[in-house]
């Protein structure tokens, strides 16, 4: 047969239009089971199983219409037919309708999914399908007291999801001010910048858990899996790596060898000791300084359990390292702890970025030892991408006080996207442009923080830093004594001495002077704060004396902003003052971007 007679016959025989009408109806095929195997919770493989037998259709089909024809007796073999009995150019054109009529449904479908996802939101479209969110899981045990075990499975699923690059994972903090099984799960999503969410309820009796849980496209309302397991209590850490795996496959995530392996561990094989950990977690949660010292008591006695509890140790440098923060204890006293606590859980599991993340703290904070610290938040971040607090902590705590502040605003925008409900983490946004002196920005960012919370007082503490630094000081003793009102934090009373004393009020600075040297008496008051109001009296010397005492104290988190605290500007140019920060951060470190790999 000659060429052009043979593309002539596929012509008459309709191959053609057979083609075009099968893969217009293909694709409409395939758009449907997208849409609707997720809501019967039909599992991937079937929906990959449609597109296979759809591909292998097609030469099928091509075969067929060049074989066969249709005739008003049946189907027939095209060499049985006379061609000028044939009914090709009729059976043609009922093809054509009948792809015109497909290709009008495919359309309106196209359409509708347009429409569908423009309405979600205008970020839509830049949200990742491997992004997710996993909220509180109910406790469905009857016994209030449960609730710390409940929490704790959806902490450590969520832990083992964040290991995996591939996946943006949203922290805790954000997720926590969800209940599960919300009514407006879009809504949700939206606000935590992600398209799936996974939610789920525990149950537990004696030695007996049941969870329950379901991934869901939030943003299509698609159900993409669930399911429900019955264990015993010993194999929970089975049903946490169960899920974990299944949500990486379901969101098509690929895992590393290193990261099968990580969230496979077994942290413990003693029940009791994990119970303990998930109650020290609990308390830890909760950030005050009570609180952080009944976890570090139950972290103290999941270790007494079991001495080789690498998590355990991990939560003790947790503890210890947030307490000077909270007014709850000296740094002398607390940060050796921490760093003791860290070293020991990274030496049982080098894989832990919490415990990296402590010690990085604690190296800094005490040691001063920018160099090594940098080096453990970056190996923290790369075991944990999605740890929102390594990417904060390295941000604020060391980036901006070494002067990077392009590195340090970058790491806490990071920080925001993986727990944008944090209102430490934003509020730390804040001072990162704070510290760069960049004011109108860190004032966007703080009034921002206290839109979501108006009590939260670290961010009212900041916002007063930066009106007080940009000149508005009367703004800022208003900001000041907000925070003090909604915290009794004694190192508000050296902001505000030195606010007062600096506007001219000199009699209410001494007066607060000596109200901090009464409660130093009964309690921690930092040098740092001392200097800041004798500062504000203008007394340079002590304001001096005390901040060496700081540095003495190894008060890291006041005296390591040395260099780039605008409240110490009156100091700057003083030989005591210069030399005290190149003890701190060696002008050599400062904003050097190679400072780690020396």
């Amino acid at each position: 047969m000659k060429i052009d007679n043979f593309f002539a016959e596929l012509k008459r025989r309709n191959v053609y239009k057979v083609a075009v009408a099968y893969a217009v109806v293909a694709w409409l095929l395939i758009q449907i089971a997208t849409q609707v195997f997720p809501i019967f919770e039909i599992p991937n493989w079937a929906g990959r199983l449609v597109v296979l037998l759809l591909i292998l259709g097609f030469p099928v089909a091509l075969i067929f219409s060049w074989a066969f024809e249709i005739t008003p007796e049946g189907i027939k073999r095209e060499s049985e037919i006379d061609p000028s009995t044939s009914i090709t150019h009729s059976t043609g054109r009922k093809i054509a309708a009948f792809t015109a009529v497909a290709a009008a449904i495919a359309a309106a479908l196209l359409v509708f999914q347009l429409i569908r996802a423009r309405s979600t939101s205008p970020s839509a479209a830049t949200i990742s399908n491997k992004s997710i969110a996993v909220l509180p899981f109910d406790n469905l045990s009857g016994d209030p007291q449960n609730a710390y075990f409940s929490e704790g499975v959806q902490d450590e699923i969520l832990t083992r999801l964040a290991k995996i690059a591939e996946l943006k994972v949203i922290s805790r903090t954000s997720t926590q001010r969800f209940k599960s099984a919300p009514n407006d799960l879009r809504l949700i999503a939206q606000q935590l910048g992600v398209a799936n969410i996974l939610e789920g309820s525990v149950q537990k009796a004696n030695d007996q858990v049941r969870v329950n849980v379901q991934l869901i496209n939030a943003l299509t309302d698609a159900h993409l899996w669930a399911d429900t397991y019955d264990r015993k209590l010993t194999d929970i850490f089975a049903v946490e790596t169960e899920i974990a795996k299944t949500v990486a496959d379901v969101l098509q995530a690929k895992l590393t060898g290193s990261e099968q392996h990580v969230i496979a561990a077994r942290p413990t094989a003693n029940t009791e000791a994990h119970q303990l950990y998930l109650k020290g977690r609990f308390f830890w949660n909760k950030r005050t300084g009570s609180d952080l010292k009944k976890s570090i008591d139950y972290f103290e006695q999941a270790i007494a359990a079991d001495p080789n509890y690498a998590l355990a140790y991990a939560g003790v440098a947790d503890g210890y390292v947030w307490l000077p923060g909270y007014t709850a204890g000296t740094p002398r006293d607390c940060y050796p702890k921490a760093a003791a606590a860290a070293k020991k859980a990274l030496e049982l599991d080098g894989t832990l970025a919490e415990a990296r993340v402590s010690l990085a703290l604690a190296i800094w904070l005490y040691d001063f030892d920018s160099t090594q610290a940098i080096r453990e938040f970056q190996r923290a971040i790369e075991l944990n991408p999605n740890y929102a607090i390594a990417h904060q902590q390295y941000a604020n705590t060391t980036l901006s006080a070494l002067g990077r502040f392009d590195d340090a605003i970058v790491e806490g925008k990071r920080a925001v996207e993986l727990d944008p409900l944090s209102l430490v983490i934003n509020t730390d946004a804040g001072a990162n442009y704070y510290y760069a002196r960049r004011y109108d920005e860190a004032i966007a960012q703080l009034h921002k923080t206290l839109e979501m919370d108006p009590g939260f007082y670290i961010a009212h503490v900041v916002l007063g830093w930066t009106l007080d630094a940009n000149g508005a000081r009367d703004a800022a003793i208003e900001e000041y004594q907000k925070a003090r009102a909604l915290n009794d934090d004694p190192a508000m009373l050296g902001m505000l001495a030195r606010a007062y004393g600096l506007s001219g009020n000199k009699m209410e600075a001494e007066k607060i002077l000596d109200q901090m040297k009464a409660l130093s008496k009964a309690r921690y008051v930092s040098a740092y704060s001392f200097a800041l109001a004798y500062l504000g009296l203008g007394n340079k010397e002590e304001a001096l004396r005390w901040l060496e005492q700081s540095y003495h104290d190894r008060a890291g988190s006041d005296i390591g902003y040395i260099k780039v605290e605008p409240l110490l500007d009156p100091l700057h140019g003083d030989p005591r003052f210069e030399a005290l920060a190149e003890k701190i951060v060696p002008a050599a470190q400062f904003g050097d971007r190679t400072a780690a790999k020396k």
